[in-house]
């Protein structure tokens, strides 16, 4: 018989401790890492614009973090980054410099296509009508521009106001003169052509613009309206949208629902309370326009602020027709998340 000593039976026994609290330590760890598989902080880009609205809200309230606590993440940071165009948010994104981008949708078929569906939608955010105004009275129909004017864009080609612009252009003068005007179109970015637009010795004297830049326009005699978006394609087209890369909604199921969540809190309350949700803004963002005025322009046909997107075949279509998108999409869900499959977007 094998007789094991006092001192050997102490040891044997620390030994099966020590494993057993390692099993434990290990399984907490597994189960702490499960619990919070999402990330803790998520970087969201911006641009300047009311159609931003529904973001604006949710960074000054803290609707995220308000929600990924509320889905069991704990403290998430949300870091909000202000640039002025959707080509700056796209480069910010495949850097990695970003996880979310706030922009127009056109932006984000660009990447879908691109990344060959790696970039999807999250959500929509607003929708508004975008007016073409001018300063040159010449200037009464697109037929009008000459090679005189100059035409300022958020970003030429593939922004939702160069794509209305280049559909503008097909309906006055024919599907084969799409581009007939996009060598008149130069890039600078709302508050920039705001400046510009205002001189009378900048060369740039056309804007295709966004609330409220192009309300505060319009109150200078010498600016008209040449084309109203809406009035275009009769239908809401959603130029503000969360996009993501796939890798970052697959490891963040729990955030991006809260995401989402935060936007619907902040379009319902942005529908309970119009003058409040505008003075928020103009809190936020500093913007001279009064609160009164913005919420004229939130009765404007065609502004709509829902998580539900809007426009995105009609875009797609028409990229496709240009080749500037390789694959066109079947359905408008075949670009975004299924988060959002559920809601009736088009």
């Amino acid at each position: 018989m094998v007789r094991t000593s006092r001192t050997g039976s102490s040891l044997l026994g620390r030994r099966r401790l020590l494993r057993a609290g390692s099993v434990l330590l290990l399984a907490g760890l597994a189960l702490a890492t499960s619990a919070r598989a999402d990330d803790a902080k998520v970087r969201i880009s911006r641009q300047p614009g009311f159609v931003y609205l529904p973001a604006v809200l949710a960074e000054q309230h803290k609707l995220i973090e308000k929600h990924a606590k509320a889905a069991g993440l704990g403290d998430v940071t949300v870091e909000w980054v202000n640039l002025t165009s959707g080509a700056a948010g796209n480069d910010a994104l495949l850097s990695g410099n970003i996880d979310i981008v706030d922009s127009g949708s056109t932006n984000m078929l660009l990447l879908n296509d691109r990344t060959r569906g790696d970039v999807k939608g999250l959500c929509g955010v607003g929708s508004t009508p975008m007016l073409l105004l001018t300063r040159n009275p010449d200037v009464k129909t697109l037929g009008d521009f000459s090679a005189k004017d100059k035409i300022a864009l958020p970003s030429v080609k593939v922004s939702s106001q160069a794509v209305l612009l280049q559909i503008a252009a097909k309906t006055a003068f024919g599907p084969e003169n799409a581009t007939k005007l996009d060598p008149l179109t130069v890039q600078l970015g709302h508050p920039d052509a705001v400046a510009a637009l205002a001189s009378p010795h900048n060369e740039v004297n056309s804007h295709f613009s966004l609330p409220p830049f192009q309300q505060r326009e319009l109150q200078d005699p010498a600016i008209h309206k040449v084309l109203n978006s809406y009035e275009l394609v009769g239908e809401p087209v959603s130029n503000a949208i969360f996009y993501a890369r796939t890798g970052w909604f697959n490891r963040n199921p729990k955030l991006a629902a809260a995401i989402v969540a935060a936007i619907d809190e902040a379009n319902a309350a942005i529908a309970k309370d119009p003058l409040q949700a505008a003075k928020d803004y103009v809190a936020a963002t500093k913007e001279k326009t009064p609160p009164e005025t913005l919420v004229e322009i939130m009765k404007e046909p065609g502004t709509n602020f829902s998580t539900t997107p809007y426009g995105i075949m009609l875009q797609a279509r028409h990229f496709y027709a240009m080749k500037t998108i390789k694959a066109e999409p079947k359905d408008w869900k075949d670009t975004f998340f299924p988060i959002v499959h559920n809601l009736p977007g088009k």
